[in-house]
């Protein structure tokens, strides 16, 4: 097709242009795989570690003086809205006294690399691409309003150390592991108060300083058996759920009031 139109001539070179740019910048493509797409929580459930893996796929186009990569692997679980108090020590007692909503945050959420986050990306390209705890974006409400606050803010600090405590918050720069220069590992740790839903992975790969592409999978954690029942039940029966918890309570107090009953 012949474009007739000088401007609609320069808008198709341009096109192809930025095409043939695109292309020609993401000289590497990843491929990444998991080592269980879907973990089941049982009652006895302790935790389990998950396996990432993959590696780097080189093109004709990839230059030859490439001397190496970094990989930053950011894990992120099913998002809620979570509060942290503030308590303070008054007559004797601990009351709270202020508190800080956090809007939509990953319930998990783990960063790995292969080195210090700072050697790999320059500040602006870690505050861009939230590389490391203190980078990720954690929207509060603030007043009438909703932003992100700086790193060493109190209530911003508490809930990211107290999600750690937890070990569901975590951040590790030697996490992952280079078997050889284009393929990699890292393992993926689930506590056992892991919660349930769809987990996002999103895999980075860096070189001199700058993000060359990307790529994402996912994983599942689901509960099975009679947790399962109790959890479907709940959410899609409320009353019954409702009706039958406060049976089992009248049942047990009253079958406690028989063994316990002094003659």
């Amino acid at each position: 097709m012949i474009a007739r139109n000088p401007l609609a001539a320069c808008g198709l070179a341009l096109a192809l242009y930025t095409a043939c740019a695109v292309g020609s910048a993401h000289a590497e493509r990843l491929i990444v795989s998991v080592s269980n797409h879907r973990v089941t929580v049982t009652p006895n459930y302790s935790g389990e570690e998950l396996v990432l893996f993959g590696s780097v796929e080189k093109d004709a186009s990839t230059p030859a003086h490439r001397a190496g990569y970094d990989l930053v692997v950011t894990i992120s679980g099913p998002r809620a809205d979570m509060v942290t108090r503030r308590k303070e020590r008054r007559f004797g007692i601990w009351i709270n006294t202020d508190y800080r909503q956090f809007l939509q945050v990953p319930s998990y959420l783990a960063l790995f690399a292969n080195r210090q986050f700072d050697a790999i990306a320059s500040p602006e390209v870690e505050r861009r691409q939230q590389l490391g705890l203190n980078n990720v974006l954690l929207t509060q409400r603030v007043g009438p309003d909703y932003a992100d606050v700086v790193p060493n803010d109190a209530f911003r600090s508490a809930f990211v150390r107290l999600r750690s405590e937890q070990g569901l918050y975590r951040e590790d720069t030697s996490a992952v592991t280079f078997l050889t220069p284009t393929l990699f590992r890292t393992g993926i740790p689930l506590p056992a108060e892991v919660p349930i839903g769809t987990y996002d992975v999103e895999i980075k790969l860096f070189a001199d300083g700058a993000l060359l592409t990307r790529t994402e999978t996912a994983f599942e954690i689901v509960k099975v058996g009679f947790e399962q029942f109790v959890a479907t039940t709940a959410r899609q029966n409320g009353l019954v759920y409702g009706l039958v918890t406060a049976a089992m309570a009248l049942m047990t107090g009253w079958m406690a009031s028989i063994v316990f009953r002094k003659d």
